[in-house]
């Protein structure tokens, strides 16, 4: 496999530092005014994104300078090729959570390796919380508050991640807050719910990392920057995310634009 020759404990400890100096240049500006402007997609986009991805790129340019970066912001979606290994990155996955104000945006940074993320990192730096691939099939969660200064991953009190095994009876979903649609309320019609609430973000493939939930269904319009670094999370943690004919959510897909079809995420298999 690809991904042993990739270290997974300096990557963890050089993006951790980053992600804590990217969660204070984002937060510096949450309590501002937004200067929001619209991409061609008509997506929004904000100072906070740029200042992120700037911080990001150069961490990732010192850890592994031989591998192709794929950020939102500084490159967006591409025809061209990319190879079987590169990184994908969200500076600020949930702008518009950002823009209103809300806690569930993140920092997401991954490494893709024959179109599977091997490598993950989540952070919301409203929340102060992080989650990493520390090693192979291996996630783990801390506290961390935004810094400038950054932050040191082995000074942190870390906790292994472990997604559960989702009682049948009772399921607890997670829903997108921007794009609930029919297709999603069909799909949870077929299951026994006994909970559900909202969110934006990455911060949703979290909670069913940490145990929280058992499903996240997305049948709206997703990129793969939004995906790479939770999917790595959660499938670290024991979960998995599969298209809805059941096959792992694949990366790379340069034909669709860097797009991605509609997926679950699941918990343990019960």
């Amino acid at each position: 496999m690809r991904s042993a020759g990739f270290d997974f404990a300096r990557a963890a400890s050089l993006l951790t530092d980053a992600a804590s100096r990217a969660g204070a240049a984002i937060m510096a500006h949450f309590h501002t005014k937004a200067e929001v402007e619209l991409k061609g997609d008509l997506s929004p986009v904000t100072r906070a994104d740029r200042d992120a991805d700037a911080i990001i790129l150069e961490a990732l340019q010192r850890l592994a300078p031989e591998i192709p970066v794929v950020s939102e912001e500084a490159h967006g979606p591409t025809s061209t090729p990319l190879g079987d290994r590169f990184f994908l990155v969200d500076p600020l996955d949930g702008t518009k959570e950002f823009i209103q104000r809300r806690s569930d945006f993140t920092v997401n940074i991954a490494l893709i390796e024959d179109g599977r993320p091997r490598f993950g990192l989540v952070y919301a730096p409203a929340r102060a919380l992080l989650a990493v691939t520390i090693a192979e099939g291996e996630a783990v969660g801390a506290e961390l508050p935004p810094n400038a200064g950054g932050a040191d991953l082995h000074r942190l009190e870390r906790r292994k991640l472990s997604a559960r095994a989702g009682n049948p009876d009772g399921l607890t979903a997670l829903v997108s807050l921007s794009h609930l649609d029919p297709e999603t309320e069909g799909f949870l019609a077929k299951l026994k719910i006994a909970a559900r609430s909202g969110a934006g973000s990455s911060v949703k493939f979290l909670a069913i990392a940490q145990g929280e939930a058992d499903v996240y269904p997305r049948f709206g319009p997703t990129m793969e920057w939004d995906t790479a670094a939770g999917q790595a999370v959660l499938e670290a943690a024991g979960g998995r995310v599969v298209t809805v004919t059941g096959e792992p959510l694949r990366y790379g897909k340069t034909e669709q634009g860097l797009r991605n079809p509609s997926f679950i995420a699941w918990g343990r298999r019960v």
